[in-house]
């Protein structure tokens, strides 16, 4: 038997350079590297339990075939050099590829490649948060890891408010959410915002929203008269009734609550006041006046 396991500790490993150890325990560990693909059994994680603690996050192993005792070694003593990226709320995905390339020193293409084939949706697929990662990880790691990290984190939202988690109803709100992302003049200005857009739905009027003409690449571009004029995508709801078909960002857990409960208003319009927060209002007659005063 001695000599058994002797000769099983020397059997090679397979794995990518840099793999990632979620946080949990040593059983948690070894199932995270298997269904990466990494040929480990259960009896590692008993070994793994003697040798010592596994670290947590991003690891160098640096080779990608070594002996089983020298892989469950290192995953206790390595960890990789690693760079932070921020992706903040109301930012979109092309924006932060674009960033990801940047600071990373990642192939942009790849990367968007990477993201058209893996993410569910079109946008909103990310959740803003810092993330912490590895020099050396591939585009297309980094873009998976990214996706089930949200996704795990969306699942645990879902879970919180007593919502399936379906992708499918899960869009719906993360597009909401998003348009409240965008248009929203503070975290306090969220339910609000929502409540707006569920009252112009129900009345049959567009959203007329500016902010839902900031997708993709226009995240940050002011929108102009001749934009809504000529913009005949499905995210402007100057021409389209309703939600647009998809998120236009990646959307906060405030963002997510606010479309969730809104505050109970008739309100139907809104213009941002000369101290930058919303003015609502129920008639139009109103509204108009509310731009009037604010433009003075």
């Amino acid at each position: 038997m001695i000599v058994s396991f002797m000769t099983y500790l020397l059997t090679s490993v397979t794995s990518p350079k840099i793999v990632y150890i979620p946080q949990g325990s040593v059983f948690k560990s070894i199932s995270h590297l298997q269904s990466e693909g990494v040929n480990l059994y259960k009896i590692d994680a008993f070994i793994l339990r003697i040798l010592g603690k596994p670290q947590q996050g991003w690891i160098d192993i640096k080779e990608e075939k070594m002996s089983r005792l020298s892989y469950l070694y290192r995953l206790t003593t390595a960890k990789a050099a690693t760079r932070v990226i921020t992706l903040i709320p109301g930012e979109t995905s092309t924006v932060f590829l674009q960033q990801l390339s940047e600071t990373l020193s990642l192939d942009r293409e790849q990367l968007r490649s990477a993201y058209e084939k893996h993410a569910p949706y079109k946008e909103g697929n990310f959740v803003p948060d810092t993330y912490s990662i590895p020099n050396g990880i591939s585009e297309e790691d980094l873009i998976l890891h990214l996706l089930n990290e949200s996704e795990k984190k969306m699942q645990s939202w879902a879970k919180e408010y007593n919502k399936e988690y379906n992708r499918e109803k899960w869009l719906q709100i993360v597009t909401k959410a998003s348009v409240i992302q965008k248009e929203a003049a503070s975290l306090s200005d969220m339910p609000y915002v929502s409540s707006v857009i569920d009252n112009r739905i129900k009345e049959g009027m567009r959203l007329q929203m500016d902010g839902t003409l900031n997708y993709g690449e226009f995240s940050h571009q002011k929108v102009t008269a001749r934009r809504i004029r000529t913009d005949r995508t499905p995210y402007n709801t100057y021409k389209n009734k309703g939600l647009p078909q998809y998120p236009v960002c990646n959307v906060s857990k405030e963002a997510i609550d606010a479309a969730l409960n809104p505050t109970q208003t008739d309100y139907l319009y809104f213009v941002r006041g000369k101290n930058g927060e919303h003015i609502y209002s129920s008639y139009f007659s109103t509204h108009r006046k509310n731009i009037v005063n604010a433009t003075k």
